[in-house]
């Protein structure tokens, strides 16, 4: 039999270990990016042949997103966010790159992927390119790219599904999740394409998600 004692000391250790995991956890929450932050170098092919890198983005901030041709809901969905959110802004998102990045290499080709972009708002960029440079650019992005195999021997990808938003540096400054809403979407949008103005119902943080603080004017300073 164990004595009691030592049980209670095994409990205090293991109590101590979740608070410590908690605590760590809470931390991340915080801070979106703690350590190494998305982003870096790449070299991919656009929808005319055409090669692209990072420094081809900078100048402009950018909203990125990546998926693949053959995707059923999360992919579409996104796009026809980016694209209505892009006709309300009008000329101003102009001021935008907005890139669409393939993880799927095997199936993703230029020609695909610009009969694939038709659907959606013109200006949305499609990139392409081999199984090594799609999954360098995902490593340093951080982004989760899995293929899945079904049933019929096809396949299917399981991948992040929010736009990553960056400055006119390359440097990442928020982000839009799958489930924000169209407010969400479009005020994130017009802070990053309007950096410097004070955009009634944008965020405080490009980070954040509340739609109470979306809906009403920012205090401006």
């Amino acid at each position: 039999m164990i004595a009691r004692p030592f049980l209670l000391l095994l409990g205090a250790i293991a109590l101590g270990g979740m608070l410590a995991g908690t605590a760590a956890i809470m931390a991340q929450r915080a801070t979106p990016w703690p350590t190494v932050r998305p982003g870096g170098s790449f070299s991919l092919t656009d929808t005319d042949g055409r090669r692209v890198t990072e420094a081809d983005l900078h100048g402009k901030p950018t909203a990125l997103y990546f998926g693949f041709t053959h995707c059923p809901d999360a992919c579409p969905t996104a796009l026809f966010s980016l694209t209505e959110a892009m006709r309300e802004l009008g000329a101003g998102a102009d001021r935008l790159n907005v890139v669409f990045v393939t993880v799927d290499p095997e199936r993703d080709t230029a020609e695909l992927m610009k009969l694939y972009l038709q659907s959606f708002d013109p200006r949305i960029r499609g990139l392409v390119g081999s199984k090594e440079e799609i999954a360098d650019m995902a490593a340093k992005f951080h982004v989760v790219a899995r293929r899945v195999e079904r049933p019929d021997g096809d396949y299917a990808m399981d991948h992040s599904t929010s736009v990553f938003l960056f400055d006119a540096t390359g440097r990442i400054v928020g982000g839009i999740d799958h489930d924000e809403s169209h407010e969400q979407f479009l005020g994130k949008l017009k802070q990053l394409a309007n950096p410097k103005a004070c955009i009634p119902g944008a965020p405080a943080s490009l980070w954040e998600a509340s739609i109470v603080k979306m809906t009403g004017p920012r205090i401006c300073s």
